[in-house]
C-alpha cells in the first residue's frame, strides 16, 4: 500500500557556512540543503524535534510535503541524514526535490512475514541479512516497506530478492540473486553435529607403505 505524504515546515536561511550552521543548531533548528529538478541548492533550516520525531516515524522513506517560509510549496524525499557520531543528534540533511509521479530508486525496510518452517520445526535460525531494499518506482507508489514471506523457508534455505512479490509499478533495484534472508541450524544442533562426527579417523599406513618407509637391511 502506497505511503501518504507527510508535511514538513522549512525555512531560508540567509547565512551559510560553520559558524551560522552552528548557530542554527544551538537554537534548536536543523540545517539543510533542498536540491533538485535544475534549480541551484537552497540552504534551508528544519525545526529540530518534528524532524526527529519524522525520522524516528521512517519519514526517511515518506515523500514530503514541504512549505518554504510558510509559502510555497513542494514535494521532496530525504536523501541523506548527517548525525553527531557521539550524541546521535542531527547535525545536517539533504532533500531532494521530486515529482510525485516521478520515478525515484529508494532504500526501504524489509519486513518479514510468516514463521519460516525450518525455525518452527527444526529449531533454525533465521538471519536477516539485508534489512532493506532498494526499489524503482514512482515517488507517490512507495510502499512504506517491502515484505517477505518466509513462512516456505526450511533449513539451509534462503529468500532472495528474486523472491520479492513487489506491488504493482515497482521493480527491484538489486540483483534478483541477492540474498536477504537465510535459515540456518541452531549452535546447538551444529555444535552437536560436530562432536557426534568426532575428530577425523587417524590415518593407518598400508603395509606397501609399511614396507617402503622400513630401511634396507641389506
Amino acid at each position: 500500500m502506497a505511503q501518504d505524504n507527510i508535511a514538513l515546515a522549512v525555512r531560508t536561511r540567509a547565512k551559510t557556512g560553520t559558524t551560522a550552521s552552528a548557530a542554527v543548531r544551538k537554537a534548536g533548528k536543523v540545517p539543510a540543503v533542498l536540491f533538485g529538478h535544475g534549480s541551484a541548492p537552497l540552504a534551508i533550516e528544519i525545526d529540530a524535534r518534528p524532524f526527529d520525531e519524522l525520522l524516528h516515524a521512517g519519514g526517511k522513506n515518506h515523500l514530503l510535503d514541504i512549505t518554504l517560509d510558510g509559502a510555497q510549496r513542494d514535494t521532496a524525499l530525504i536523501r541523506e541524514v548527517q548525525r553527531d557520531p557521539i550524541t546521535r543528534r542531527v547535525i545536517h540533511a539533504d532533500l531532494q526535490r521530486v515529482g510525485a509521479t516521478e520515478e525515484i530508486t529508494a532504500s526501504l525496510p524489509l519486513v518479514t512475514v510468516g514463521v519460516a518452517a525450518g525455525v518452527r520445526d527444526y529449531a533454525g535460525v533465521m538471519d536477516v541479512v539485508q534489512h532493506a531494499v532498494e526499489v524503482t518506482g514512482p515517488a507517490n507508489a512507495l510502499p512504506e516497506s517491502i515484505e517477505a514471506d518466509v513462512s516456505a523457508l526450511g533449513v539451509h534455505d534462503t529468500f532472495k530478492a528474486g523472491d520479492l512479490k513487489l506491488p504493482a509499478g515497482i521493480k527491484l533495484a538489486v540483483d534478483p540473486a541477492t540474498v536477504l534472508v537465510s535459515i540456518e541450524p541452531s549452535r546447538t544442533e551444529a555444535a552437536q553435529a560436530a562432536a557426534e562426527a568426532g575428530p577425523a579417523a587417524a590415518e593407518v599406513p598400508t603395509v606397501a607403505e609399511s614396507e617402503a618407509a622400513a630401511p634396507d637391511a641389506t
